[in-house]
């Protein structure tokens, strides 16, 4: 696969008085790639997400987005490849209803009207919100509100999407909606998708994890992999899901697993394959 985003020795401070942020961090994403980057508060993966973005430019190294170099000079061309949903969803709104919020960033691009009004349809289609377009967004729920800047963000066509944490203020049902809306919309129109999170319950359906600590890539896995490294984890600070620690309990009772679960469909399918070999 060819790679669609390029850290080469990236590192970032916010001011010289402070300690780097990121250090020399190296890294790919691919073409149509999910990628999970994860760490604890203060590890560089929101600033990471800010850098592909062009909101934040790096003092070392290089950041290539479609084989474009990240400047200043670049940021209208790289913005209209990478869309950014960010953690709270109020602070992006800008119209008084869902279908002025959604044709903002047409408008800005200078759309014609006729083709906007054809992506606002189709990107509130993509995240089920198509009913709302005549709400105002403050009125909504947390879960539809980032739906609507989902909309919001696949309205202008992006190649890759990034969420920066963008279900930390939802309860567990809403976040597990959200994710399964991406996953949705990824497979719908063959986006690269990045998400920014510390929660690793989110990451399962992800292809690829990099795990960040102290400004640094302190490894890159696969989820499955990632959840068989229980101690590592919790020593720079992060925990494993509910299943992969019941799975890493079985394990200690000598109950053979083939495989290790990422989900409860995958572990009751282990214990069901365990159990009729008993």
């Amino acid at each position: 696969m060819s790679s669609f985003i390029e850290f080469k020795h990236v590192s970032f401070r916010y001011s010289e008085e402070q300690p780097w942020v990121l250090k020399d961090v190296n890294f790919k994403i691919n073409v149509d790639e999910w990628v999970a980057i994860i760490g604890h508060n203060g590890s560089g993966k929101s600033t990471i997400a800010k850098l592909i973005n062009g909101l934040l430019f790096p003092q070392e190294g290089q950041i290539i987005v479609d084989g474009i170099e990240v400047k200043q000079d670049t940021v209208w061309e790289i913005r209209q490849r990478v869309g950014m949903v960010f953690q709270n969803p109020d602070n992006q709104f800008v119209g008084t209803t869902v279908r002025d919020d959604v044709a903002f960033g047409l408008e800005n691009r200078g759309i014609a009207r006729e083709e906007m009004v054809t992506r606002i349809n189709s990107s509130l289609a993509s995240v089920s919100m198509n009913d709302f377009l005549l709400h105002e967004p403050h009125r909504l729920s947390g879960g539809q509100k980032q739906r609507v800047a989902i909309a919001s963000v696949l309205a202008i066509s992006p190649t890759v999407i990034i969420l920066d944490e963008a279900t930390a203020m939802l309860d567990p049902r809403g976040r597990a909606e959200i994710m399964e809306t991406i996953n949705a919309v990824k497979h719908e129109r063959n986006l690269a998708l990045v998400t920014i999170t510390h929660d690793l319950t989110e990451i399962v359906q992800a292809d690829r994890v990099i795990v960040m600590n102290n400004g640094k890539v302190w490894l890159e896995s696969t989820p499955r992999n990632l959840f068989r490294q229980k101690d590592e984890l919790q020593s720079i600070g992060l925990d494993i899901p509910f299943v992969a620690k019941f799975a890493d309990e079985l394990k200690q009772l000598d109950v053979p697993l083939n495989h290790q679960p990422l989900n409860h469909e995958e572990l009751l399918e282990e214990l069901w394959t365990y159990h009729s070999k008993m």
